[in-house]
């Protein structure tokens, strides 16, 4: 690989730590109740802190013209023979463009030191009048302005990036394409290759590799997991299943088969949230095209959320929404429900389902998992560019999301939640009632599952803007 655009992808694992302490409670599935919330001292509910990004910059309408089109891709084909294009960067600058700045930050991302980096950052600073390029991080800081200040970008842009990206992984252009429901300017490397591996391999990859059909041990025999260390905790027709959270921390993606029925589990570790979608529904034709839907990691990240696909039909999956927002499943339409994820600890949670099966040590492949992989490398805060953040909460606060049946989104403090719960107080919000299960908290309808999942209060709140929030919205009338 050209070394001007040479990328270094180590195996590179991404975790968050999200803990609650709640005690194991339970109650009858009595169906339809009438909103009941416990009045909340919301002087205990910190806020966030808003940022302020300053002023845009005014932005020209209508598509670049084809000399700027040009220019972006001599500046690619340069740096591929590694040579120095400054004539281009400045032609660049000199366009008072400020959607400009986009390809220039996606060119920043890959290349971080040297002179080329160099030029890189004062052509950002000149498209950018106003705003100062943080020379300690010109990537970063620079995609979070363009991020808050909403700088748009004509269609052109889509094929420079195609261009970029698969000129540093081939496999990433395929997937760069036309008429996705995918915004190109959030996505960004996040330092790791594509796993695109067969269905149940465990070779070695550049990549975060997925875990499919992980052997799993009864709870009996799950005693090599510390009590107090995190699950992720799925049922499904009855039966339990416990994914240990360093397992999850390097595999961050597993395919399995849980109740009968197969699912595809992300763990966005940057955004603190584990989702389980089931993967048995697609329709017939699309079975048998592409067979079972097996759920990969691109390597890539979109405002510091995982970017998943589909291996057999190279569909991008949006992976908060579990919706199909490429290839041959967008097409289709596809939008795989999910089931809800229970963050517990495992004593709580093995005493809660004293069936449940855990993740076995090794996962089933030979492999040992050090019990904290990542040390608190996120514990200051997102590492990634995520733009402007709804301040109602810390960006980084624990929230467990649900979607009313007319498809309000709502996110619950879980830690106030719990503690409600833990006092015999009961929380139900438009159909929704939250439970506690282990110690972890779980939304239910009318006593069925309603695919609730915790996260990050910034990715929750990004991805749903409309979100409300309890109980800030919501006071019981006492």
């Amino acid at each position: 690989m050209p070394s001007k655009l040479r990328v270094m992808l180590p195996v590179v694992v991404i975790a968050v730590v999200a803990s609650t302490a709640l005690v194991l409670a339970s109650r009858p599935d009595d169906g339809p109740q009438a909103d009941r919330s416990p009045t909340v001292d919301l002087a205990t509910i910190e806020s966030g802190t808003a940022r302020d990004f300053g002023p845009p910059p005014p932005v020209p309408d209508g598509p670049w013209s084809a000399d700027t089109e040009a220019t972006l891709s001599q500046i690619i084909e340069a740096l591929v023979v590694d040579a120095t294009p400054t004539a281009q960067l400045a032609e660049v600058a000199q366009s008072g463009d400020p959607r400009l700045a986009w390809p220039i930050a996606d060119l920043l991302r890959f290349i971080n030191q040297g002179p080329v980096n160099e030029l890189l950052v004062g052509t950002a600073q000149q498209l950018l009048p106003g705003f100062q390029v943080d020379p300690f991080n010109p990537w970063g800081g620079t995609v979070d302005h363009l991020i808050a200040w909403d700088i748009p970008v004509p269609d052109q842009y889509l094929g420079f990036k195609r261009n970029l990206y698969g000129r540093i992984e081939p496999k990433w252009a395929e997937l760069f394409t036309d008429g996705a429901d995918i915004d190109w300017r959030h996505v960004g490397w996040g330092g790791v290759g594509i796993d695109d591996r067969a269905f149940g391999s465990d070779a070695a990859c550049a990549c975060i590799p997925a875990l499919d059909n992980p052997a799993v041990t009864p709870a009996d025999e799950g005693d090599w997991y510390p009590d107090d260390a995190l699950v992720f905790g799925v049922v499904v027709d009855g039966e339990a299943r416990a994914y240990p959270k360093n397992i999850m921390e390097v595999h961050e993606m597993v395919n399995d088969t849980i109740g009968g029925r197969t699912i595809g589990m992300p763990y966005c570790t940057l955004c603190g949230s584990a989702q389980a979608y089931f993967t048995d529904e697609l329709p017939e034709a699309l079975v048998e095209q592409y067979g079972r839907p097996v759920f990969r990691t691109s390597g890539l990240l979109i405002r510091s959320n995982k970017m998943m696909f589909e291996l057999n039909s190279r569909s991008f999956i949006d992976t908060f929404r579990g919706t199909a927002t490429s290839g041959p499943l967008a097409e289709a339409g596809v939008a795989f429900d999910q089931t809800s994820v229970v963050t517990s600890t495992w004593a709580e949670w093995k005493a809660a389902h004293p069936d449940t099966t855990i993740v076995a040590q090794d996962g089933g492949i030979g492999r040992t998992y050090e019990l904290d992989p990542l040390a608190g490398r996120d514990d200051d805060g997102p590492i990634f560019p995520i733009g402007d953040v709804d301040p109602r909460l810390p960006v980084q606060e624990p929230v467990l999301g649900v979607i009313t049946e007319s498809g309000q989104p709502i996110a619950f403090h879980v830690d106030a939640a719990a503690r409600a719960l833990s006092s015999g107080e009961q929380i139900v919000i438009e159909g929704i009632e939250l439970r506690l299960d282990g110690d972890g908290v779980r939304a239910v309808r009318n006593g069925e599952d309603a695919a609730g999942h915790q996260a990050f209060w910034f990715a929750w709140s990004q991805f749903h803007p409309e979100t409300k929030v309890w109980p800030l919205d919501y006071q019981s009338e006492a």
